[in-house]
Order: C-alpha cells, then structure tokens, then sequence
C-alpha cells in the first residue's frame, strides 16, 4: 500500500476524521474542554456520541461491518449507526448526519435512551435512537463495508463469533429490546 492508499497518511477519511474538533464531557455530558478527534482516541477522552438502530416492519435489526480504517474497533460489526457529535452539534442533528452518513437513509427518529460507556478503547456519554425503515440502504461515506439484517430474536447468537462493538452492545441493545421487546 502505497502512502495515498493509506487512509491516515494518505489524507484519506481517516487523515480527515482525526482533525475533526471533538467536545470533551464529564460523566454527566457537560461540557469541559475541545479536543482534536485524534486526541480524544489517543487519551480516550470523554465525548458525546449517537447511536441509531435501524429495524424493519419484520422485526430485523439492520447491522453492519466496519471499514478497517476505522480509528476504533476496525472492521468490527456493529448493531446500530453513528458516531461522534460535533462541537456544538445537538444529539438528533448528530444521530440524523450519520444515519444519512453511513446508511444512506433519511427517516423519522425515535430517542430510546442513552447513558455512559468506557473501556479501554472508547469514554462516552451517548443517546440512542431508533429508526424504522423497510427501504433501500446504501454506504456512501465508506465507513460501512457490508449490511445485514438480524431478527431480534436471533441477535445474541448472531453476535456470537463475531466481534462487535461493545459500547452498542452495552447501551444500544438493551434500549432497542426494551422499545421493541426482543421478537419484535
């Protein structure tokens, strides 16, 4: 791979996502600080991120694999979409970006919950939406490499052999099964 294949050194998503300013929160999601993207991975920082799972009228979860790229957990699987919010951006504005960012799809939000989540690789305080959707997806900004759709009532052996992210595993699954219950 040459230097302008690489995502980071070749100015790639990567290279343009790390200089992204961030906010840096406390645990309880006020405001402390900005950081570059690249410094919040790097100190794992607090931030505040979105997520939002996408379901059919058929009770299927819509996942998806992450690009390799990716600045944290590369191409793992992932139960819902979304990301970091901007500085100064609100939860919904954030969670309707990267729903049309990464599934290509503009549709009504339902907020479901939210909550802390830290490890060693990612601190955060996130909210959680929900997104009902039958249509068409697609991955315009690169971030997803590959889409499925899971029955909630088969995620947790669909989960099993993979790896998934574990910060949506921790606050997404539990807010979706609680909205839905788990064979809806």
């Amino acid at each position: 791979m040459s230097a302008g294949d690489d995502p980071v050194v070749g100015g790639g998503p990567a290279a343009a996502a790390a200089g992204q300013l961030v906010e840096v929160v406390d645990e309880q999601g006020a405001v402390v600080g900005t950081a570059t993207r690249a410094e919040v991975r790097a100190d794992n920082l607090r931030h505040r991120s979105v997520f939002v799972a996408v379901v059919t009228s058929a009770g299927e979860l819509v996942v998806h694999q992450r690009a390799a790229w990716k600045d944290v957990w590369p191409s793992a699987w992932d139960v819902a979409f979304g990301g970091v919010v901007g500085v100064g951006e609100a939860f919904v504005d954030a969670a309707r970006r990267e729903l049309a960012e990464e599934a290509g799809v503009a549709a009504p939000l339902e907020h479901i919950g939210g909550g802390a989540y830290a490890d060693a690789a990612v601190a955060e305080v996130a909210e959680v939406y929900l997104a009902r959707h039958d249509g068409a997806l697609s991955t315009p900004d690169g971030e997803v490499v590959a889409l499925d759709r899971v029955p909630l009532a088969a995620l947790g052996g669909w989960c099993e052999g993979r790896t998934v992210c574990p910060d949506s595993l921790a606050l997404v699954v539990p807010a979706v099964l609680a909205a839905l219950g788990p064979h809806r």
